[in-house]
């Protein structure tokens, strides 16, 4: 007689929610950059802010990357924890309002412009150019 196998593997489970969280912190990036732009947000939350960018941009981690599964823990945990905790600290109304200008498309109902990132490309193009010349000629 054969077991009966659940209907969702717990994995695959867990790889859904993370994906899930994922997509929601994609969303909630441009709101929360809106919502620290608002006069009305409190200074805490713009601190608590700057620490978490700051500390996603630091080379330096409380746990070096180089250690197997260990060294991507903080990136995994602390980073979202410390996000949840300055969304936390924003007004609701100020968030409410900052995540439906990020849904519409940006501040004042104003798409960003496609071309503010051809800077960006044309750098990275330079620097693939002068990597393939080094290299290759």
């Amino acid at each position: 007689m054969r077991r009966r196998q659940p209907d969702a593997h717990p994995v695959r489970a867990r790889s859904a929610a993370l994906k899930d969280r994922a997509k929601k912190l994609k969303r909630d990036i441009p709101a929360l950059f809106l919502a620290l732009k608002d006069p009305k947000t409190p200074i805490r939350a713009k601190i608590l802010a700057g620490v978490t960018v700051g500390y996603a941009l630091s080379p330096i981690d409380l746990i070096p990357d180089f250690i197997p599964v260990l060294g991507y823990l903080d990136d995994v945990i602390l980073l979202p924890a410390l996000i949840a905790l300055t969304v936390r600290a924003i007004p609701k109304e100020i968030w409410d309002q900052s995540r439906a200008l990020a849904a519409e498309g940006g501040q004042n109902g104003k798409r960003t412009k496609w071309y503010f990132g051809v800077p960006v490309v044309l750098i990275w193009l330079a620097l693939a150019w002068l990597i393939v010349k080094a290299v290759w000629l």
